[in-house]
Order: C-alpha cells, then structure tokens, then sequence
C-alpha cells in the first residue's frame, strides 16, 4: 500500500512540474507585451513634454538662436535611457527640429526605439519603422499671444499704464 501512495504523489508532482514549464512561458509573454507598448509610450511622453517646454523656451528666447533650444531639448531627452526598448542611438539618433514664425514656436522630436519582435512587427505593418528600428516622433506648437486675448501690446500698455 505504501508504494502506490508514493507512485501516486510523485506523478502529481511530475504534473505541476509540467504544468509551470507551460504556464511560465505564457506569463512572460503577456508581461511582454503589457510593458512594451509602457516603454514605448514612456519614451513618447518624455519627448513631449521636451518638445513642449523647448517650445516655451523658443518664445522667450533673446537672442533669436535656436541651437541653444536645440541642446536644452536634448538636455530633457537624456531622461530617456539607452535601452533598446526605450531608445537606441544615444544622443546623435535625436531630431530636434526648433523653429520661430512670427509668434509661433514648432519643435519636432525624431528618435528611434528597437521593440521586441512581436512589436516590431507590428510597428512595421503600420509603416513605423525604418532601417534603425520604430520611429518615434513628435511635433508641438505654441502661439506666443492666445487667439482668445484682444487688443495690442500698445492698448494694454495704455488700460494697465
């Protein structure tokens, strides 16, 4: 009696053994494919808000030179790290493209991100990569006036003078 209780407890040991090999696999991949679009949307949301606040940065600019805007952006994407997932390339991979109209500042930030396969692939049936890997870019533009405020610099000199 005593050797098939034993027979019986090592075949459901066998089983949760087969069972971990199956379900492990599964997990990590659901893991994956949570954390990668989190990355990718991480490294979106740093360019952002650099694309914003160099924007800013533009319009109060003294001197009218935009390379100085072009390595503060710079200076704000170093917050992304150089992971493939996150960012490839290093510093020389960014765009920054500054630019001031009239009262109008635009940046465009360009970088590139090297997903896992599934990703990747994803990212090339959209038409998102490149020889360098997924292209991530973004554009803001910043008014220095709003359109809803009336008037001149001269008329409020005079209301508030």
């Amino acid at each position: 009696m005593t050797s098939s209780c034993s027979s019986e407890r090592g075949s459901s040991l066998g089983q949760s053994s087969v069972e971990a090999a199956v379900l492990l696999p599964a997990l990590m991949l659901v893991l994956a494919l949570l954390l990668e679009p989190a990355c990718l949307l991480y490294t979106r949301a740093v360019m952002l808000s650099a694309a914003s606040e160099t924007a800013r940065a533009i319009l109060t600019d003294y001197d009218g030179e935009l390379e100085d805007c072009r390595e503060f952006a710079l200076r704000r994407l170093a917050a992304v790290p150089e992971v493939p997932l996150l960012h490839v390339g290093g510093r020389a991979d960014w765009e920054v493209s500054p630019s001031l109209d009239g009262g109008r500042a635009s940046v465009q930030i360009r970088g590139h991100a090297r997903p896992l396969p599934l990703m990747g692939a994803m990212g090339a049936l959209a038409g998102m990569c490149d020889g360098e890997g997924v292209v991530l870019s973004v554009r803001v533009e910043e008014d220095l006036r709003p359109g809803w405020l009336g008037g001149t610099y001269e008329e409020w000199q005079e209301m508030w003078g």
